[in-house]
């Protein structure tokens, strides 16, 4: 496998990782306030519906679109995303922004949903809703980071394949430490996979208009060595300047 086929599997990795954590500090809040049956039942019917998603979206995507085109397009996703999840790293990184705190989240969701009354033996439809909506609004990030990345590569399936795995590990993690999941480093891993999907999405741009990338695919790694340098700087940059009450209020996204 080259540079861009490694970068691929740890971007989709890392970041269906983040999303999922957050989903499964929502599942574990509905299970346990309201009932886990419920809870698993809406968290498997809104991964079934991603899973229809990426087959109904990516497929054609893959096997229509010129690939010149479709990196083009990819890449400045990417870029738009990338930016998006670097800015929060910077702002977390240098005190502006409050950390993501997934024991927040989960006593938060608890508190909404439990009205004092013991967990429902049956069905219960408010831990389904939650767990659903929940898993769904995590994983469409998920799906189109898959989408993206595997369908700029026409490897829509080992894009796929990484996001599974993640699924699979962040769930078993969840099963072993239940409500301990803020010990995942997950704003750490947001900084991480901000680098990749900007470094991709450049590369990715580049290469759709024709640019020739000296190296090649080696040219990735020097792009992510590039984009972390410029991060690390921008926080300590941003450092120095005295956060605000209003910044430090929510450490959600």
């Amino acid at each position: 496998m080259n540079a861009s086929t490694y970068t691929l599997l740890a971007a989709v990795f890392a970041a269906s990782a983040v999303e999922m954590v957050e989903a499964l500090t929502i599942v574990v809040a509905a299970g346990v306030t309201r009932g886990w049956r419920s809870a698993i039942e809406g968290a498997a019917a809104a991964v079934a519906v991603l899973v229809v998603i990426v087959g109904a979206v990516g497929v054609p995507i893959v096997r229509y679109v010129p690939l010149s085109a479709l990196r083009v397009v990819v890449g400045t996703l990417l870029l738009v995303m990338g930016e998006g999840w670097l800015r929060k790293a910077v702002l977390r990184g240098s005190g502006h922004k409050a950390a993501h705190d997934e024991d927040v989240i989960f006593a938060e969701t608890v508190s909404e949903l439990d009205g004092g009354a013991t967990a429902p033996a049956r069905r219960d439809g408010v831990a389904f809703a939650v767990a659903f909506k929940g898993v769904f609004l995590e994983g469409i990030e998920v799906a189109i980071i898959v989408i993206s990345l595997g369908g700029s590569q026409h490897r829509l399936g080992l894009a796929a394949a990484a996001a599974g795995a993640a699924l699979v590990v962040v769930t078993i993690v969840g099963v072993l430490v239940a409500r301990q999941l803020s010990e995942v480093p997950e704003n750490i891993i947001k900084g991480g996979v901000g680098v990749m999907l900007t470094s991709l999405g450049l590369f990715w741009m580049g290469e759709g208009v024709g640019i020739k990338w000296p190296g090649g695919d080696l040219a990735i790694p020097v792009l992510v060595g590039t984009f972390l340098l410029v991060t690390f700087g921008a926080v300590a940059f941003m450092k120095t300047i005295a956060p605000t009450a209003a910044s430090l209020s929510t450490g959600e996204g």
